[in-house]
């Protein structure tokens, strides 16, 4: 078996066709995208002792205690610790393994990635059975967050080889595939768990199941779908750009994975991430409340503020702020395929440009156009923002691939996600403590946000400057012909699958059904998912 997944087993012969690749890489995002709509069992699991109401826990039971208590529900808050182990995990295990993954070759990371997932998932979901929350933080957050990280930084180095001419959609489509996995999961998960509610269940364990029983299929499918390129393949008729092309910046040598942390353009890159991906998942979690609060009852045609509103009017507005959310979930994984591939037109330093002084002017109107009571300005600002929130996960890969070449870029690609992981903690932190602090100061609801748009366009400020310091690496940081060589040996490279007797790589020559079947797999999945948050959008509409 070990030898089934080693990197030289998947070299792919003559004839291979490359675009099999990215439906593999795209059937193992969509699955670990999921934990993006872990939200969807928080409700649920709230009342996993008491079914229809919340059994709560007493003043005498702390954090410590509900990990392993069984006589009283986990509140939403003790919840939601899994979803920041995910993306701590995510950052780490992607920082940590980045370099062997270049070695072992995406098959095998690819496996680990879905043992890792889907095992979490049945690990959480015994946990759920026996009520121990700390067999959820182990299996979906620890557990799973490794397989997280090994799966997204998988096929990352792997695309980029195959689509050397077009490497910001290559890694668009895959990293599209992430954003594009809560659309899927969320809904499927709130379908199975009415399905196996019972007056003793609300169904989440089952559905766990389930679920990880499905992923695991798709993720191996993905991962034994997997091809590396002979050493030296090029698409035919390409001719690789000058060296000098001022535009895109684009080397053709490469950067070690152990200096990557000494190079200052690394550094700038990663605030360059981390700026991107504060402003933007600054307002993700916020999306729903911002819109209710700021625009009140005209949401529903109602002349009232939102702190004047009964429930059921509350309750209608806050069917309209979902369909805000679902809407903003659509451009943020369109954006990561659009903008990631408008970069290999524009190059990527001019695409984060865009992305920063587009990002800036919108967050800037933002309070001007709540002031001025449009939903429709509003609204738009915050989809383009979405957009280029998720085109900018997109197309740092290529970036780094331009500056550093492609020996190490999954390593390297995963070492930058520790830029998430601390977005992740500064901008929701930014936009949930100035709302309490805004209100604290007796601000109305509607007009505490406007400081922190302006401190978000600060953010996007600084990205700007770091993205416009960026220079080609110096020759110093490059390896060696030798060093390199050693390296591909080391990686298990060869010249192509004939010297390896085409292990499992035995395309010739694929058919156009085998592609269009390879496809239909993600595409179907993934347009169902469309199709289920149009649902929700057509409420913002209605």
């Amino acid at each position: 078996m070990a030898g089934f997944l080693d990197k030289e087993r998947i070299i792919a012969g003559p004839g291979f066709n490359r675009w099999l690749v990215p439906p593999a890489a795209l059937a193992i995002h969509l699955c670990i995208g999921m934990a993006y709509g872990f939200s969807v069992f928080w409700l649920p699991l709230s009342k996993a002792l008491g079914i229809k109401e919340s059994i709560k826990c007493g003043p005498e039971v702390g954090f410590l205690a509900e990990m392993f208590t069984t006589s009283c529900d986990w509140k939403i808050s003790t919840l939601g610790w899994m979803y920041t182990l995910f993306f701590v995990f995510l950052g780490s295990s992607a920082a940590i393994w980045g370099g062997w993954l270049e070695r072992a070759g995406p098959r095998k990371a690819g496996v680990v990635s879905a043992l890792c997932w889907c095992g979490g998932m049945l690990f959480s979901a015994l946990g759920i059975y026996l009520h121990q929350f700390w067999m959820m933080l182990l299996g979906s957050g620890v557990i799973g967050g490794i397989g997280l990280g090994l799966g997204y930084i998988s096929p990352v180095s792997t695309l980029i080889k195959w689509f050397p001419d077009r490497r910001g959609m290559a890694t668009g489509m895959a990293i599209m595939g992430f954003g594009g996995g809560a659309m899927i999961g969320s809904p499927l998960a709130a379908d199975l768990m009415k399905v196996f509610a019972t007056p003793e269940s609300v169904g989440v364990m089952p559905t766990f199941v389930v679920m990880a029983l499905i992923y695991f299929v798709f993720m191996m499918a993905g991962a034994l779908g997997y091809r590396v390129p002979a050493t030296g393949w090029k698409p035919e008729g390409w001719t690789p750009p000058a060296i000098s092309s001022a535009n895109t910046m684009i080397t053709q040598r490469h950067v070690h994975v152990k200096n990557a942390f000494k190079i200052p353009q690394f550094w700038l890159i990663w605030m360059v991430l981390c700026m991107n991906v504060s402003a933007g998942i600054g307002v993700i979690g916020m999306a729903s409340p911002m819109l209710q609060e700021v625009f009140g009852g005209s949401l529903i045609g109602v002349s009232a503020k939102f702190s004047e509103l009964d429930k059921t009017q509350l309750a209608a507005i806050a069917g309209v702020a979902a369909g805000f959310t679902a809407l903003l979930s659509l451009f943020n994984i369109g954006g990561r395929f659009f903008w990631a591939s408008l970069s290999d037109k524009l190059g990527r330093k001019l695409t984060y440009v865009v992305f920063f002084v587009l990002g800036g002017v919108l967050y800037f109107g933002i309070p001007g156009s709540a002031a001025a009571g449009s939903v429709f300005l509003f609204v738009g600002a915050f989809c383009i923002i979405l957009s280029m929130y998720g085109g900018g996960f997109a197309t740092v890969p290529a970036y780094l691939a331009d500056l550093f070449g492609t020996q190490f870029v999954g390593a390297i690609h995963g070492r930058l996600l520790t830029a998430w992981a601390t977005a992740g903690i500064l901008g929701p932190v930014v936009v949930n403590y100035m709302r309490e602090y805004q209100l604290g100061l007796g601000i109305p609801r509607e007009q505490v946000y406007n400081q922190t748009m302006y401190i978000l366009t600060g953010m996007l400020v600084i990205g700007l400057i770091c993205n416009l310091l960026v220079r080609p690496v110096a020759d110093k940081w490059f390896m060696s012909d030798a060093e390199l060589a050693e390296e591909k040996r080391l990686a298990h490279e060869k010249a192509s699958a004939s010297e390896v007797g085409r292990g499992g790589a035995g395309h010739d020559g694929v058919s156009p059904v085998v592609v269009a079947l390879a496809w239909a797999a993600v595409g179907l999945p993934l347009a169902w998912g469309v199709y289920r948050t149009l649902l929700s959008v057509a409420k913002l509409f209605a």
